[in-house]
């Protein structure tokens, strides 16, 4: 049975991992294991429970405790709940909590890129994207339009960062996904060794249209994007078998890497 337990002390150690603003030290919380993450709103947090994710400690406003949140207390079992008033979260956390539940949870031990590789036919590529709602639209994008997982560079944000995880609607928990071993350009290479024809969404001379059979016909590709300011890198552009376009009118150059994900995901993707 969870123990329901009101805040007096904004302080409280316990609370660290809803009022400490830095989201990497909580990869520490449980050092030298995989850390926590927090999970923001109900829909959220259930999605995380069935994708097998523990829960360490809920924060919930009074009101959800039998309401909206009743069923999640229910399956978390033995747990700490923390409760209070709207207003007191939001200085608890120093923000308005979506729908007014958060869940602090245990981390993953990551797939290594050769275990979600050796089984994808269609996967999305990041380089070195660092915006968190960018890389929480893209998980959501893959994971509605049938692409099987999502791989980032060494120096990606993490898509365990709450407001990438909210953005994204839980489905970083359901979707396959891990950092690669290396940096741009040198990743090609290891896509490259497991089969997979990449893909990079560039503004170049040398592209072809995205709708291209060519790129259909490919048994295992790997759609590349990167930052919205510069881009992919010209090396790994260069290192790619295709660079890629999404016919534009109006005279628009481009569109932002969330939107242009999930144009991409939706015309070559082999699910759908």
């Amino acid at each position: 049975m969870a123990y329901i337990t009101e805040i007096s002390d904004l302080t409280a150690v316990e609370l660290l991992p809803y009022t400490d603003t830095s989201e990497k030290k909580l990869l520490d919380y449980f050092a030298p294991g995989e850390g926590i993450f927090t999970a923001e709103s109900p829909k959220v947090i259930r999605t995380a429970l069935d994708s097998g994710y523990e829960p360490v400690s809920l924060l919930l406003e009074r009101k959800y405790i039998n309401g909206q949140a009743a069923d999640i207390i229910s399956r978390c079992g033995n747990i700490p709940v923390y409760t209070a008033s709207s207003d007191i979260l939001e200085k608890l956390t120093g923000f308005k909590l979506t729908q007014g539940a958060l869940c602090a949870m245990r981390r993953k031990k990551l797939p290594a890129p050769r275990d979600i590789l050796k089984n994808a036919e269609r996967i999305a590529v990041l380089e070195d994207v660092m915006n968190q709602t960018n890389i929480g639209a893209v998980f959501r994008s893959a994971a509605a339009l049938g692409f099987d997982a999502v791989l980032l560079t060494p120096s990606c944000s993490d898509p365990l960062f709450r407001r990438t995880v909210r953005v994204s609607m839980g489905t970083v928990f359901q979707l396959p996904w891990t950092y690669l071993s290396s940096g741009a350009p040198d990743y090609i290479s290891e896509l490259e060794d497991h089969g997979f024809a990449c893909a990079a969404m560039a503004l170049r001379k040398d592209t072809v249209r995205i709708d291209d059979r060519r790129l259909r016909d490919e048994p295992r590709l790997a759609v590349i994007l990167g930052t919205e300011g510069d881009g992919l890198k010209g090396a790994t552009i260069d290192r790619c078998g295709y660079t890629i376009k999404i016919p534009m009118a109006h005279g628009v150059d481009s569109l932002n890497v969330a939107a242009a994900s999930a144009v991409a995901f939706f015309q070559l993707s082999k699910n759908i």
